[in-house]
């Protein structure tokens, strides 16, 4: 039975291989410390974190996520060590910076097989930014847990001085530094929708697995971990695993349900002829799902339901395309995360066994040991294979979802081969969102997710031409920057192609003119703000429109006067590419592209770096900042993207015009005849 504990209360652990699951709903930085008899942590290298996740007997997440599994085993800890305090921690930069403004964490502490053996709400807080949720400790030669749940208003470095150790400062900062480093690559999770909003998908429910309760990605109910949306956005950061307690209030089969209040809406200081909010949607309740399959008849198995595009609910078939493309996304990260601990599950089983049957002596003698060797490999054998079963009866499923919901895509999500593109039409209205590329992982590496990401864009990206990512795929030095421009005018285009005329302006900078025959589909179109630029003199021309432009419209949306604009200002989403970055710019050059990356999408300018993060070694950390606030892209595959929400390794794919098609010349052409009475 669960120990539903509250603040102060300890209990009794009955078995020493354990896991620490925590949910939230947003991201946290979760680790732990070793203590001795005083209580007292006796240096860094007792203390996991972030940048340095495992230690005996210990392993805690390496990136912030809204859910984590901390994994224990208590036999293994140090002698000396007589306390393990689990620490979360908001991460700094980014979001609320107390835990006031936050949902309360959940924490649980649960068997290899997922049982729950103690949960503790964490309640109370309200300046706190990190917290001591639990602490496992020894007690007459048995383990504990206590749920403590004491704050911290200084963060990290307080709570860590608290536990004695002399390095805190220092320690707390290269936490937040490499936590820092994970969100830069990370993609956030779609935005919060109304409480209906959740997906009402109907298939064959996969049977539970040996070492948990698993609805599967289809079922209606189940031990799964809540999805919760942290923030606004798309993928890239590790956390929880598997099939975790459920959250209070969580209902299954779909992401979690959200308050309405939650629901972004117009800003009222933006009020007038600029508006640089997300076109407001309707408040009130979005209309029913559609209905449901009748079930089958007692006691026979539910027949899977043929998929349908739009399946989910929203107030139109582009906003339930998106939500079933998200839902698509969640199933398939739930789906591999449970796979992935039933596997676990049965390693550790195994391990078990076999240890047993060899610490005895007697198994030496008369082939037992052989024995009892084989009888451990073939139960292991049978729990992977169960579990691999159930993996392949969901990912069928959600490819013959893929196979119904890509042909019915919108432009602005799908890909380029799509024919969507080639009765496309300049539209009347901004998308909710734009396809960048396609996620899977390697248990699935035929079943691709769409990756969208909201518009207007949150965050800048940064295409990755560093030779290190792409020698393996590469032997031409100058290729992989080539190739990275490529993605850069390909996603350009993209934009360009899902705004209406009018709404969108690009603007290039090219110090060296490296890259005229990748922006030529641009440049012939005529759909540019003008010629790439190029030279100091150039380059320093656009960043000083630039700037200038994000200080006018801030100072009027702060002051309410929007209306008061210069007549002569462009009030289209503005979208600046910089080639080869950062060769060719100087120190003033490089502090306004951190001022555009910083203030600009909130006022509608948009940064997208092509470049080589090795060849800005020389300014040290300098740019750090600029690279942490851009989303990384690559122009190849590559599995540097997770989840905010299980911590996957996503292998990210571009979203490129196949070789010798002309989609991409008549799409542009399209944009630019529409751009042109507007350009007048």
């Amino acid at each position: 039975m669960t120990a539903e504990l509250v603040r102060g209360q300890n209990h009794a652990l009955s078995q020493v291989r354990l896991e620490v699951r925590v949910s939230a709903g947003r991201p946290l930085v979760a680790g732990a410390t070793l203590s001795d008899e005083q209580g007292r942590v006796r240096g860094v290298e007792w203390v996991a974190h972030p940048g340095a996740p495992t230690l005996p007997g210990l392993e805690v997440s390496k990136q912030a996520a809204a859910d984590h599994r901390l994994a224990f085993d208590l036999d293994a800890l140090p002698g000396t060590v007589h306390r393990v305090s689990v620490l979360l921690a908001l991460p700094t930069g980014v979001g609320p910076v107390r835990f006031g403004a936050v949902a309360a964490p959940f924490v649980a502490v649960t068997g290899l097989d997922g049982s729950e053996v103690a949960s503790y709400t964490i309640t109370g807080l309200d300046t706190e930014s990190a917290v001591v949720a639990l602490e496992l400790y020894r007690r007459q030669g048995a383990w504990k847990v206590r749920a403590v749940g004491q704050g911290y208003a200084g963060g990290l470095a307080e709570l860590l001085t608290d536990q004695g150790l002399l390095e805190a400062r220092r320690l707390a900062d290269s936490i937040n530094e490499a936590v820092a480093q994970g969100l830069a690559r990370s993609v956030s999770a779609p935005p919060p929708r109304t409480p209906d909003a959740d997906r009402s998908r109907q298939a064959a429910a996969s049977a539970p697995g040996p070492d948990q309760p698993y609805a599967g990605p289809q079922g209606a109910s189940g031990a799964v971990p809540p999805l919760q949306p942290p923030s606004s956005s798309p993928y890239d950061a590790p956390g929880g695993q598997g099939a975790a307690v459920p959250r209070p209030g969580y209902q299954g089969g779909g992401p979690a349900q959200t308050d309405p209040s939650a629901v972004p809406q117009p800003s009222a200081a933006a009020a007038g002829p600029v508006d640089y909010s997300h076109p407001g949607r309707q408040t009130s309740a979005p209309p029913p799902p559609p209905p449901t399959a009748p079930s089958g008849p007692p006691g026979q198995p539910v027949r899977p339901v043929r998929p349908v595009a739009g399946d989910a609910t929203g107030w139109s078939m582009e906003e339930r395309l998106y939500n079933q493309v998200w839902g698509m996304f969640e199933d398939l990260a739930r789906t591999t995360a449970a796979y992935r601990s039933a596997v676990d599950f049965a390693d550790s089983r195994m391990e078990q066994e076999l240890d047993k049957a060899l610490s005895d002596p007697r198994s030496r003698i008369g082939g037992q040991g052989d024995a009892a060797r084989e009888a451990a490999q073939a139960k292991h054998a049978d729990l992977v294979d169960q579990a691999r079963a159930a993996l392949d009866r969901d990912l069928a499923q959600l490819a013959a979802e893929a196979d119904v919901v890509e042909p019915a895509l919108p432009a602005a999500y799908a890909r380029w081969d799509n024919p969507v593109w080639h009765g496309y039409r300049v539209p009347m209205e901004i998308p909710m969102a734009v396809r960048l590329g396609d996620l899977h992982l390697p248990e699935s590496a035929e079943l691709s997710i769409p990756m969208l990401v909201r518009l207007p864009l949150e965050r800048g990206l940064w295409i990755d031409s560093g030779r290190a990512t792409l020698e393996e795929a590469l032997v031409d030095s100058d290729e992989p920057r080539r190739l990275a421009m490529d993605t850069a005018v390909a996603n350009a285009a993209r934009l360009l192609a899902v705004y209406p005329a009018g709404e969108f302006t690009v603007h290039v900078i090219d110090p060296a003119g490296s890259a005229a025959s990748s922006l030529a589909p641009l440049v012939r179109s005529g759909v540019l703000d003008g010629p790439p630029a190029a030279g100091a003199t150039g380059v320093a021309d656009v960043l000083a429109r630039l700037t200038q432009r994000v200080d006018l419209v801030q100072m009027a949306v702060r002051g309410g006067a929007a209306d008061s604009l210069p007549p002569g200002l462009d009030t289209a989403e503005q979208l600046l590419i910089v080639n080869d970055f950062p060769h060719g710019f100087d120190d003033r050059a490089v502090t306004q592209l951190r001022y555009l990356a910083d203030e600009g999408p909130a006022v509608g300018v948009h940064l997208m770096l092509v470049a080589d993060r090795e060849d800005a070694a020389g300014y040290g950390p300098l740019l750090d900042p600029l690279w942490r606030a851009l989303l990384r892209l690559t122009p190849v595959p590559d599995d540097h993207l997770a989840d905010p929400w299980v911590g996957h390794a996503w292998t990210y794919e571009p979203a490129l015009v196949p070789s010798g098609s002309q989609v991409l010349q008549q799409v542009l052409s399209q944009v630019a005849a529409a751009r042109r009475p507007w350009n007048r």
